[in-house]
């Protein structure tokens, strides 16, 4: 079975040679671009299955790309995974809440790009199967989306529906890691009135409320949220 198809962008070659050999030697098959319009044009041609996407490139930079190609229906679900060098959470939150996947700061090692690659992979080959399954289970909790209910260890928890919906949205997507706007747009609509603070309040509730299992529910520092990856 022939493996996933990766679309490296940076401007720096040394990094793409590195990214192409690493890859290629797990299986993968990789195609280099080193500017935004030329990553944007490979991708229209033919989407990749996942794309590596620095934010520092010379022109169009990468939060253009990355904005572009999730507006495009043809390439809107291909996962972006940023690289970038920047000290500033500022571009991780927006290049997060503009569409991309996960982002991986520079300098990064080869074996944790590879694993975080393929555990994006992977999660995205079950995303249907999970959609068709009203029940999640993660170790002790069970789920069930239909029902709108949740047990720990057998035991109900009782949650608010804002709780639940953001618990939903957290365990869909393990490991991806989602700003506090986003949280609050999936559960509200983008015109709900909330704060940052707010949403803090909500997972701290939700900690709470879950017990052990409210440890998986990470925070990342400056950015947002995730549910932890098992």
């Amino acid at each position: 079975m022939a493996k996933e198809r990766i679309l490296a962008v940076d401007d720096e070659e040394d990094i793409l040679n590195l990214i192409k050999y690493n890859l290629e030697r797990e299986g993968f098959k990789v195609e280099t671009a080193a500017n935004g319009e030329m990553a944007v044009r490979i991708a229209r041609e033919n989407a990749p299955d996942l794309i590596l996407l620095d934010l520092m490139l010379p022109g169009m930079d990468g939060l253009d790309v990355c904005r572009i190609l999730k507006n495009d229906r043809n390439t809107s679900k291909v996962p972006i995974v940023m690289l970038t060098a920047r000290g500033e959470e500022s571009d991780i939150v927006t290049g997060l809440e503009i569409g991309a996947d996960d982002y991986i700061t520079k300098p990064f090692s080869p074996r944790v790009l590879i694993a975080r690659i393929k555990t994006i992979l992977r999660r995205d080959s079950k995303k249907e199967d999970a959609a068709r399954n009203p029940v999640i289970r993660i170790g002790e909790m069970e789920i069930d989306t239909t029902k709108y209910k949740v047990a720990v260890n057998g035991e109900n928890v009782d949650l608010t529906a804002t709780e639940f919906s953001i618990l939903i949205y957290l365990v869909k997507r393990p490991g991806w890691v989602f700003t506090r706007s986003q949280i609050i747009n999936s559960v509200k609509g983008d015109d709900y009135p909330v704060t940052d603070r707010s949403v803090d309040v909500q997972i701290l509730n939700l900690r709470k409320k879950l017990g052990d299992i409210g440890n998986l529910i990470e925070t990342v520092r400056g950015v947002g949220y995730r549910f932890k990856d098992q």
